[in-house]
């Protein structure tokens, strides 16, 4: 597909996302193309977590914190190749997303020394994400992350509206039209 093309078919959808209220799954379902497929858009909201996680610095942070915002929250790794792979486009999604309404929280569940986490972040130019930790895996398992990486989209009263297992490209075209047309939707 020409990239006007897909820029005139993903400005009529964010339109028609945003005119339903942006919860209109078929809307929704219709922006996702390549890797973001995967995405499975909940025909409702489903309940979230209380569990709480670190940060390096034994703070201690639980979805709560992030309320009033759309969050992506991924779960991930530094001994998984497919987390690793597609960690720097959350980056760029925080960078180009990251604020009032919106961000990007990856929780490194499991076990992952932290400074196996610095190194990565260092070596990837990972700077717009924070590092929180999850080493009980409560978190992932409220959310049955089983595998990894699982990336799981909340609305802003912290409940789950959509999933996708395994990597993908968070900053993609496809992506960025799905969240455009929910911070839309948000604020219509």
């Amino acid at each position: 597909m020409s990239i006007f093309r897909s820029l005139v078919l993903y400005t009529a959808l964010s339109l028609t996302a945003t005119a339903a209220g942006a919860t209109d799954k078929a809307a929704l379902e219709a922006m996702r193309e390549g890797m973001m497929q995967k995405l499975v858009i909940h025909d409702a909201p489903v309940g979230g977590s209380d569990a709480t996680f670190t940060d390096p610095d034994g703070g201690e942070h639980s979805l709560a914190d992030y309320e009033g915002k759309y969050v992506v929250l991924n779960f991930w790794a530094t001994w998984c190749a497919p987390c690793r792979k597609e960690m720097p486009s959350l980056d760029r999604l925080q960078a180009d997303l990251g604020g009032d309404r919106f961000e990007v929280v990856p929780v490194a569940t499991s076990r992952n020394p932290l400074p196996a986490i610095n190194r990565f972040f260092e070596e990837e130019e990972i700077v717009n994400l924070p590092i929180l930790l999850d080493p009980d895996r409560a978190l992932a398992a409220d959310f049955g992350a089983f595998s990894l990486p699982v990336t799981v989209i909340l609305n802003p009263e912290g409940q789950e509206i959509a999933r996708l297992v395994g990597d993908a490209e968070w900053d993609g075209e496809s992506a960025m039209a799905i969240f455009n047309a929910l911070l839309k939707g948000a604020e219509g």
